[in-house]
């Protein structure tokens, strides 16, 4: 059954909405794959409602020259922003957000997220959101000084866990599971009264994982996966005390260059 949509979308200036309708019909009518994310799926899942002016559209990285294509014979702006997660179509005073991972290069965008969407309406328009679980995945390695999900995290395990593919969010989070298992922690202590949304054998699972480590000698190589979780509070590590940065390859997914541009980004748009 559909996800309805939200009455926040009557808040959105006309213009705007306007704007969103016709860039989605510009990728349906141009065959390119899209999902709705951001608040409008977060309303969808949670029912908190949150008024910005984003309007999160997540595609698959190798789509994006298409995405390119589609906008600008339309007569908008059509840009790579950081080559390695989010472009963006602007058109006048507004814009979306194309966007085919995390910025710290994990939750790549890719075949699972389109399998799983979630059938929605968004300003009346027939769409598939992003699924929650892919949405806990993207969420929960954000852990920035000035902005930290797990609130957002928090809530849609309040909303969705009993239903959740708990399997498929723990190998989404492969070697970072820790960061999964810190939420579910956390998730506990929040809503004492709401622990069985999280099913008991993946808290054994996560919990047997700990406890086989307990004890055991410390990693050999000197890797900081705080730059995973923050692009910004963890440069001493790497920069100054000898750390290897986990984004880097091949210990992760970003070459040296996008990381450069990323942190730079830091000055221009603060800890997004």
């Amino acid at each position: 059954m559909p996800v309805l949509a939200s009455p926040s979308e009557t808040l959105v200036d006309p213009k705007s909405r306007a704007f969103y309708v016709h860039s989605m019909e510009l990728m349906r009518g141009g065959g390119l794959p899209f999902l709705v994310g951001g608040a409008y799926a977060f309303a969808r899942y949670t029912g908190i409602e949150r008024h910005t002016k984003d309007f999160d559209v997540f595609i698959r990285r190798e789509d994006f020259p298409r995405a390119k294509e589609i906008f600008e014979a339309a007569g908008y702006e059509c840009e790579l922003t950081f080559s390695h997660w989010l472009g963006k179509a602007l058109k006048g005073e507004d814009f979306i957000d194309l966007i085919f991972s995390a910025g710290n290069g994990e939750a790549a965008v890719d075949e699972l997220w389109f399998d799983y969407a979630v059938e929605s309406v968004v300003f009346d328009v027939e769409v598939k959101l992003i699924p929650a679980e892919e949405m806990i995945w993207s969420k929960g390695l954000i852990m920035e000084r000035e902005r930290f999900d797990g609130a957002d995290v928090a809530h849609v395990i309040l909303a969705t866990g009993d239903r959740m593919d708990w399997q498929r969010l723990i190998d989404r989070y492969g070697e970072h599971w820790r960061g999964l298992y810190a939420h579910l922690v956390l998730f506990g202590l929040f809503y004492p009264s709401k622990r069985s949304q999280v099913p008991p054998w993946v808290m054994k699972e996560l919990g047997g994982r700990i406890a086989k480590e307990t004890g055991e000698p410390d990693a050999g190589e000197k890797v900081c996966y705080g730059t995973i979780v923050s692009r910004q509070q963890y440069l001493t590590d790497v920069n100054a005390w000898g750390y290897k940065d986990a984004r880097l390859r091949p210990i992760g997914n970003l070459t040296a260059e996008e990381i450069a541009h990323w942190t730079a980004g830091i000055e221009i748009d603060g800890t997004k």
